[in-house]
């Protein structure tokens, strides 16, 4: 209600968000309605004038919503657009995925999504900011099955890049063009909860958001998942939930119930507490409330089991004082007794009573106390964490700087620099190599686990990686220029190399099939099988002939009496060479028998 209520939010502020989980021709996904869910109460307790959440539409229901929404926005000064579920990339353009979409060929995308520029066109009557946040960059189902009608026609990865062209447009991506986003392991994908994290606190820049954003998603990824923002802003700060003015310490939300319990403990009365627990009827100081009443209770039941006790050692004195019947004192003095028990019993219910309330007390002062402490544990952490804020602005300011010569970068690279800071400053040795290992292995050119051990295997993974890449890394350690080269490879750098009978498909070696009458030659290829040609009876008794002869004459010193076969027939071994294992013509990794010369 204080967001809602307070003077800086007086700009209209409109938002549409949209979650689609049920697809029709593909596998249901189990965070979208969730996270829309999730981001659409963020954005009701931001104070938003109207938040609009809408869940699983098809085509039609997708183009009137933004249509309803586009007329919204023409008195708006913000106006957000959130969409959760699957989206495509075809030929650089980006689309949104309705549920009742088929798409079997490349040309149903014109027909059967939502172009990103239609939510482009929404919020642009925005006065002040237009942001559109894309939760879409998921691994698309369609594009697996989805015939093409040309054979050129590029179907990406994830999302395309976007550069928006209307001013203060800020359209944000869950993961980096090119790439997926991961939708995690629990109700929400950690870009979602990262968002209702950072986004709604009061005063805090989008571009700022958005880099914490980023940070809260690499660490819970792993690395792997790396948000991303385009567009730009102007100079000046442009929070979601605009910073109220300072009007002094903020008011403990019990504590208007602390002093009405503390004024009802001063007047320590029936009608006092009932008050009370009438305007409180539930909460830590309402239970306080009543075991104050249940002792007052227990003074009123002693009081009047004492006024008992009194009037009957009246009766029991004026009977005596009349000489009444023995009889009647017996039963006056029984009733004295029996009161005088009661008597007895109520004080001692009276002084538990009175003890449960004195303990009563001390837990509240207690919980007080520790909610105090708590409070100052919390304003100290925050002031520890603007301090820090402030420090690394003073380090980026240092680094800026710097001489001429270390700020003149390509203009790409400072553009990207400014949207968004390399967190290697924040990263371990051992995460480093753990990341650089992952990104190795993505690229095809190590096949070991990422241990964190950057180890002999390790490093000849990298000068793979530099040869084929053409880049020149040291090798010996993982760095950061090495993570960032590594990191804008959008596909595999190594090339696969395959064992003897086996060929390379995509990222993995399958074996080598030949059809009847064919074989996996030397060169790895299939080729067909010799017939055998007859031979001459005549030629066949010389071949012995000649054979016996050699046999019976002495073998020369330099023959070593080898003979090595193949698909041309078979020879004896050169002078000075052995029968071994040679690398394949054109596997060398595979070792076939052959000649070994010195």
């Amino acid at each position: 209600m204080g967001l809602a209520c307070g003077p800086a939010h007086a700009d209209r502020r409109v938002a549409l968000i949209i979650g689609n989980s049920a697809y029709k021709s593909a596998p249901k996904l189990g965070n979208p309605v969730n996270d829309a869910t999730l981001v659409g109460g963020m954005f009701k307790k931001a104070g938003f004038d109207s938040v609009d959440v809408r869940l699983d539409l098809s085509a039609s229901e997708m183009r009137r919503m933004l249509r309803e929404f586009a007329g919204r926005t023409r008195d708006a000064d913000m106006a957000v657009i959130y969409y959760a579920g699957h989206g495509i990339e075809l030929d650089g353009n980006n689309y949104l995925i309705p549920t009742d979409a088929t798409l079997e060929t490349d040309g149903d995308v014109l027909d059967e999504t939502i172009p990103v520029e239609r939510a482009l066109f929404a919020v642009e009557p925005a006065k002040q900011l237009r942001l559109i946040i894309l939760d879409a960059c998921r691994d698309n189902p369609f594009a697996k099955t989805m015939k093409r009608t040309l054979a050129s026609r590029a179907i990406g990865r994830g999302l395309a890049k976007v550069e928006p062209t209307s001013p203060n447009t800020m359209i944000a991506f869950a993961a980096k063009a090119g790439s997926t986003a991961s939708d995690g392991d629990s109700r929400n994908s950690p870009f979602a909860v990262a968002l209702v994290e950072h986004l709604p606190k009061p005063g805090l820049d989008l571009r700022k958001a958005f880099g914490f954003v980023r940070d809260d998603v690499l660490k819970t990824t792993g690395y792997k998942q790396e948000p991303y923002v385009y567009g730009s802003l102007g100079g000046d700060d442009v929070p979601l939930v605009a910073k109220q003015a300072a009007t002094g310490p903020q008011a403990n939300p019990q504590e208007a119930i602390r002093r009405d319990y503390e004024l009802a403990l001063q007047l320590a009365t029936r009608d006092g507490w009932e008050a009370f627990l009438a305007a409180y009827p539930e909460g830590f100081y309402a239970n306080l409330a009543k075991g104050q009443l249940n002792k007052i209770a227990a003074e009123e039941t002693r009081a009047s089991a004492e006024q008992k006790a009194r009037a009957a050692e009246q009766e029991k004195a004026r009977l005596m004082t009349e000489r009444a019947q023995k009889a009647e004192q017996e039963k006056a003095a029984a009733a004295a007794k029996a009161a005088e028990e009661a008597r007895i019993a109520a004080e001692k219910k009276k002084e538990i009573e009175q003890a449960k309330a004195e303990a009563a007390e001390r837990e509240r002062k207690a919980a007080e106390a520790a909610a105090a402490k708590a409070l100052a544990e919390k304003q100290a952490a925050e002031k520890a964490k603007a301090e820090l804020a402030a420090k690394q602005a003073a380090e980026r300011a240092e680094q800026a700087a710097k001489p001429a010569a270390d700020r003149q970068m390509p203009e790409v690279e400072q553009k990207v620099a400014a949207l968004s800071p390399a967190p290697a400053s924040t990263l371990s040795a051992a995460d480093l190599t753990k990341s650089v290992q992952s990104e190795l292995r993505r690229v095809g050119c190590l096949s070991a686990s990422a241990d964190g051990d950057w180890n002999a295997v390790s490093q000849r993974s990298l000068t793979l990686f530099n040869k084929y890449a053409g880049t020149q890394f040291d090798a010996k350690l993982a760095s950061i220029d090495a993570l960032d080269a590594l990191k804008a490879k959008p596909g595999r750098v190594c090339p696969l190399v395959c064992n003897f009978g086996f060929k390379a498909d995509g990222d993995q070696c399958v074996k080598i099939t030949c059809r009847a009458g064919y074989r996996v030659g030397e060169d790895n290829e299939c080729e067909k099988i010799q017939e055998k040609k007859p031979v001459a009876r005549e030629e066949s008794r010389r071949r012995d002939q000649d054979r016996k002869e050699a046999e019976s004459t002495a073998a020369k010193p330099q023959a070593s009496g080898q003979m090595i076969c193949g698909s041309s027939g078979c020879r004896p071994i050169a002078k000075g060479c052995r029968l071994g294992s040679v690398p394949h013509p054109s596997n060398p990794s595979f070792k076939i028998p052959g000649e070994v010369c010195n």
